[in-house]
């Protein structure tokens, strides 16, 4: 029997009946059609779906859509500001911070979360920040390198 939620989705509010097993990551995907949150592995091991939940970094994989009920959610498609990308994403795009693309919203969103959190990252902060996010792609090399590159611009003025 389908179950009424309410969500505030990159600033705006939605209101949708789901079945109460539908997970956060398909609602978003298959309800509000916001497909820049990846599914990789169902399981929580990769990070591809991570979002964020109240301010929180969560694997959206994890979370049923009714937990989601009355929260906050930002994804990937809600980082950038207008037509200005948020200095992560130009960070990754400048320091090639992304290989295949398929990791990069979820990597990008733990990102975002760690330097909520640290503005002052090390790169050990970046290394455990992204430690639940796995690319098969590259050496992580770059994608750190693109962390602490957005660190450093957001200190200095850029956006965020």
């Amino acid at each position: 029997m389908p179950i009424p939620i309410t969500v505030v989705v990159n600033g705006a509010s939605h209101h949708a009946e789901i079945e109460p097993r539908t997970l956060l990551v398909y609602f978003l995907r298959e309800t509000l059609r916001l497909t820049g949150t990846h599914v990789g592995c169902d399981t929580s091991t990769c990070g591809a779906c991570t979002v964020h939940l109240d301010g929180k970094a969560v694997k959206s994989c994890t979370v049923l859509a009714a937990q989601a009920n009355g929260h906050d959610i930002r994804t990937i498609e809600g980082l950038a500001s207008g037509d200005s990308l948020h200095p992560l994403q130009e960070a990754f795009w400048n320091n090639h911070g992304l290989q295949c693309g398929y990791c990069t919203p979820g990597m990008i969103m733990a990102g975002a979360a760690l330097l909520d959190e640290n503005s002052t990252p090390t790169i050990e902060d970046v290394r455990h920040g992204l430690e639940g996010n796995l690319c098969r792609c590259t050496g992580y090399h770059n994608i750190i390198t693109s962390v602490l590159a957005a660190a450093e611009s957001m200190r200095s003025g850029g956006v965020r």
